[in-house]
């Protein structure tokens, strides 16, 4: 009884989910990436941050651009995006998909660049009318070498104006 009542409590709170995914909206992300939270063959553990902004050009789809940058031995690798994400109706679930080009400074001076395409499926979970706590996991295809492809988890805060 108690999982129906918590259920049904959460399903009416997320009908007024709905506003902040319309036309014409702002959305910002900041995420946290790492702390052996993703597995890549390249490397272990890591520290990231990224960052994205974007604007619903219609109803439950927007469009996003990311900055990023993720700290690890024996490389810093930069990222820059553009990609999108649709917002499943009065839910907060969400999908999301995206081109990067990712730049690599590895120790002893050698850079290296790759284009990846990611996939993300996620959860915006309102803690205010503005403010979200989403949680997602991440897929990053990378076209140089599957060596850099990657797989892991985050964690965001998003900001609905």
């Amino acid at each position: 009884m108690k999982k129906f009542v918590l259920l049904m409590s959460l399903l009416i709170a997320s009908l007024g989910v709905q506003a902040q995914f319309e036309k014409g909206k702002w959305m910002v992300n900041t995420s946290i990436t790492g702390m052996d939270l993703s597995y890549s063959s390249n490397d272990k553990g890591h520290l990231g941050f990224s960052a994205q902004g974007g604007a619903f050009l219609a109803d439950n789809t927007a469009l996003l651009v990311t900055l990023g940058a993720d700290w690890s031995d024996p490389q810093d690798i930069y990222t820059l995006g553009v990609g999108g994400r649709y917002y499943f109706e009065q839910t907060g679930v969400y999908l999301g998909a995206g081109l990067k080009m990712k730049r690599w400074n590895f120790d002893g001076g050698i850079d290296a660049s790759d284009y990846a395409f990611g996939m993300e499926a996620g959860y915006a979970y309102f803690l205010s009318k503005t403010v979200t706590i989403e949680p997602s996991v991440y897929y990053d295809f990378s076209m140089k070498d599957g060596d850099y492809s990657k797989i892991g988890l985050k964690v965001g805060f998003g900001f609905y104006f």
